[in-house]
């Protein structure tokens, strides 16, 4: 997301692919009575598909979809849909006693079918990513430039909508949103192996699920025998990196 849209700053709640998620799931809960994870799961990632899609239309209207266009159309349809998720939840009380479990973000519970009814997705999605690394180094050098080498901007940017939403829509789907990972990962690969998309998804893949096994092994160990969520943990430990990077000057290099 971060090479597509040319932002240093992105992660799936900047196209709306979170939010667009948690509002499938609070009108499942509230208007047809969904109480299972795997419920949870088909209405989150057609929420984040659904959400993707629109971002990317409106992003899209009239002319090329550009990295500020993007993220504009991102932030429009995140206001919308929270404040659509806001108000199911003050009309509807008994709806958020359901809903704060999944959006909080954890791994608790989450067994081999969960993993099993994602896994296509991810799959999928990982294949075209990896596919599309070096479309995306050209892109990094601007639309102009990179059509003048050769790069396909515009079926560049639609295989990189369909990877957010196969990615980030089964990711959020599965455990909840989580907060900052998919923000900091991304830098840490860049800090270990620079910005070749070669090398920075594969380094992320990587990096990625050690973060977050990581502050779900915190969650157990700081309160035993409760647990603190891996999502909650995740966004103390990303909140410093999210400041820290806004700070940096070289923020901006891709």
């Amino acid at each position: 997301m971060q090479a597509l849209t040319r932002n240093p700053l992105a992660d799936p709640g900047l196209l709306g692919v979170n939010t667009g998620a948690a509002a499938a799931v609070v009108s499942g809960i509230a208007f047809v009575g969904v109480t299972s994870v795997l419920g949870y799961i088909w209405f989150a990632f057609a929420g984040a598909a659904i959400a993707s899609i629109v971002v990317y239309v409106l992003g899209s209207a009239g002319r090329s979809a550009t990295p500020d266009r993007l993220v504009l159309a991102g932030s429009a349809v995140m206001a919308v849909l929270q404040a659509y998720i806001v108000g199911v939840l003050l009309l509807m009380p008994e709806t958020f006693n359901q809903f704060r479990f999944w959006n909080v973000g954890s791994l608790s519970g989450r067994k081999w079918d969960v993993f099993l009814q994602i896994s296509p997705f991810v799959v999928l999605g990982v294949i075209i990513a990896l596919l599309l690394a070096r479309p995306l180094n050209v892109l990094a050098l601007g639309d102009q430039t990179g059509k003048a080498l050769g790069a396909h901007v515009g079926r560049t940017r639609v295989l990189g909508a369909v990877v957010v939403m196969l990615l980030c829509g089964a990711g959020t789907a599965a455990i909840g949103p989580v907060l900052f990972l998919g923000l900091a990962v991304p830098h840490a690969a860049r800090m270990l192996v620079g910005p070749d998309q070669r090398w920075v998804l594969p380094y992320s893949m990587l990096l990625a699920p050690i973060a977050l096994i990581g502050a779900d092994v915190v969650g157990r160990v700081l309160n035993p025998p409760e647990e603190l969520q891996a999502g909650i943990v995740v966004a103390f430990l990303g909140a410093p990196v999210f400041i820290a990077l806004c700070r940096r000057r070289k923020l901006a290099r891709l």
